[in-house]
C-alpha cells in the first residue's frame, strides 16, 4: 500500500461512528488499520441498507481499507493474543467511556506498561476529568450538549439535528490530526503518550470558533451568535426555476454584483460601506439578493454569476451529486467488487497528494477475515475462531 503513513500500524478498537472515522483517515493515507472486533463485530455492520448480515452500507463506508480481527478480551486466549499483538504496532484507538475501558484492563497505564512508545488516543464523549465522564454518549447527544442542535433554531422555531453525524465526525477528524502530532512527538523523542478527543469539547470548540462573536470580550460586547450565518435570508435562493446557492463576501464581489442587479446605491449605504457593517447587517443585503435571484432561471444567474466571479452553485442533492459522478469520472465515487458485498459504490478519498500518492485499499473487510495473516495463528482458539 503507498501514502505518507505506509508502515505505521494502528490497533483500532473503535466502533459506530467517531473511532472508525479516525482511523479511516488514517488507513487513507496508507497506514494499517486492524479492527479489533468483538463478538458480534461492530454495531456498525448492522447500520444502514445491506444485502449481506454484516455488511451493511454504513459499515462497508467506513471501514474501507482496514483489517478484521475477532477478539473476545475477556477471554484468557484471546486477550492473551491482544496483549501480544499491542507492542507490533504504534498507534491504539478507542472510544470506549473510561470506565469501560477500565473494566477490559485497557486504560493508558494497561496499555504503555505492554509498549511505552505508543500513542494511545480515547476518543470518550465527554473529558475524563469532567463529572460527565462516564456519561454515554452518541452523535445526537453531544450535538445537543454542544450547542450545534439549538444553533440550528436560530431561524426555525424548533431546534434541529444537523442531518450527518456531524460531532462524530468532526471528532474523528480532530483525533487524526491529534495522532498525527504525537507520532510527530515520538518521531522527535521517542516518546509515546495519552492522547484524549472529547467529543463535547470538540464540538463546543468547533462551534464557538465564529459563534463565541460578542462573547469574545469580556465584558461581552454581544451576544455568542455570529450575525452573518444566524441571517434569516442566508439559505439556498429561490430562482425562477429553481435554488441558488450564492455567497457574496468581499467587497469587490459585492460591487460586482449590486451594479449587476441595478442596487449600486446599496454600496454607500450606512449599512453596508464597511466589512464590518456587511457582516453584522448581512440580513439586508441578503434579503436584496432573495428579492433579485427570483426574476431569472438558475442557468441564467450561473452565467451571470460566473462572469463576474461571483461564487455560485446549484443546489445539488445526493443522488444528482453520485450521478454525475458516474458520469464524469472524476475517481472520488467507483464502483467496485466487494468479494461477499457484491457490486457497491466506493468513495475515495478526496486528498491527493504528489510525493506519496494514495492508492485505493482493500475493501471493508469481513467479521474476523484477518485473524490468521495478523496473529499468525496464535492465540484465535475459543471464541474467535
Amino acid at each position: 500500500m503507498t501514502g505518507p503513513l505506509s508502515g505505521l500500524r494502528v490497533l483500532d478498537l473503535t466502533s459506530t461512528f467517531s473511532g472508525p472515522y479516525c482511523t479511516l483517515m488514517l488507513a487513507d493515507l496508507g497506514a494499517e488499520v486492524i479492527k479489533v472486533e468483538p463478538p458480534g463485530g461492530d454495531i456498525a455492520r448492522q447500520l444502514g441498507a445491506a444485502r449481506t448480515p454484516g455488511m451493511a452500507a454504513v459499515f462497508l463506508n467506513m471501514n474501507r481499507g482496514k483489517k478484521s480481527v475477532l477478539l473476545d478480551l475477556k477471554a484468557p486466549a484471546d486477550r492473551a493474543a491482544f496483549d501480544r499483538l499491542v507492542p507490533a504496532v504504534d498507534v491504539l484507538v478507542h472510544n470506549m467511556r473510561p470506565a469501560a475501558a477500565a473494566r477490559l484492563a485497557l486504560t493508558y497505564d494497561d496499555v504503555r506498561a505492554l509498549h511505552p512508545a505508543i500513542v494511545y488516543c480515547a476518543i470518550p464523549g465527554f473529558r475524563g476529568t469532567s463529572r460527565h465522564a462516564d456519561r454515554p454518549a452518541y452523535d445526537d447527544v453531544i450535538q445537543g450538549a454542544s450547542g450545534i442542535a439549538r444553533l440550528q433554531s436560530v431561524n426555525q422555531e424548533q431546534p434541529g439535528y444537523v442531518v450527518t453525524p456531524l460531532a462524530d465526525k468532526i471528532t474523528g477528524l480532530t483525533a487524526s490530526t491529534a495522532v498525527l502530532a504525537a507520532l510527530r512527538h515520538r518521531d522527535a523523542t521517542g516518546e509515546g503518550q495519552r492522547v484524549e478527543v472529547p467529543m463535547f469539547d470538540t464540538m463546543v470548540a468547533f462551534g464557538l470558533l465564529e459563534q463565541l462573536d460578542g462573547w469574545t470580550f469580556d465584558p461581552p460586547t454581544g451576544p455568542p451568535l455570529y450575525p452573518r450565518t444566524a441571517a434569516p435570508n442566508r439559505r439556498p435562493y429561490a430562482t425562477a426555476d429553481g435554488h441558488l446557492c450564492v455567497l457574496i463576501y468581499t467587497g469587490r464581489q459585492w460591487e460586482r454584483f449590486l451594479t449587476l442587479v441595478g442596487r449600486a446605491d446599496l454600496l454607500s449605504h450606512p449599512d453596508y460601506d464597511t466589512v464590518g457593517k456587511r457582516i453584522a447587517n448581512a440580513d439586508g443585503l441578503y434579503r436584496v439578493v432573495a428579492e433579485v435571484l427570483r426574476r431569472r432561471t438558475t442557468a441564467e444567474w450561473l452565467a451571470e454569476l460566473s462572469a463576474i466571479d461571483v461564487p455560485c452553485a446549484p443546489l445539488a442533492g445526493y443522488e444528482e451529486i453520485l450521478r454525475e459522478e458516474e458520469r464524469d469520472g472524476s475517481g472520488l465515487v467507483s464502483i467496485v467488487e466487494h468479494p461477499v458485498a457484491g457490486r457497491l459504490r466506493s468513495i475515495a478519498s478526496p486528498i491527493a497528494m504528489s510525493a506519496s500518492p494514495l492508492r485505493a485499499g482493500r475493501l471493508a473487510p469481513t467479521l474476523g477475515e484477518h485473524n490468521d495473516e495478523v496473529l499468525a495463528g496464535g492465540g484465535t482458539e475459543g471464541s474467535s475462531g
